[in-house]
């Protein structure tokens, strides 16, 4: 049984941010962003409460969850745990109204 469930753009963001990391910062650090996202979404899918709430960014009851610069976008309340969105931390306030709507 799947743990947690990729929405359509959660599929996509993790090959866009190992693109742009192998191009900008280079292979060992890609893996190791990589590596700590993969990390962060099994925690997430057995403690759906450990993120934080975002108001700021939605009045839905999603969480947010850290990883170097990047934000996990989840929802606690569904199961198995549903990730919306990976996304650099300056890319958020921008796609909040993608957010609000998914």
């Amino acid at each position: 049984m799947k743990t947690f469930l990729l929405t359509k753009p959660a599929e996509r963001d993790p090959d866009q941010i190992k693109a742009f990391l192998v191009q900008r910062a280079g292979a060992r650090v890609a893996r190791r962003v990589m590596k700590d996202i993969r990390s962060a979404l099994g925690l997430l899918s057995k403690e759906p409460g450990v993120g934080h709430r975002r108001e700021d960014l939605t009045s839905r009851p999603l969480r947010f969850w850290p990883v170097y610069s990047y934000l996990i976008v989840y929802d606690p309340e569904t199961t198995p745990v549903q990730i919306l969105r990976v996304l650099h931390g300056m890319r958020t306030r921008r796609d909040s109204e993608l957010m609000a709507q998914s």
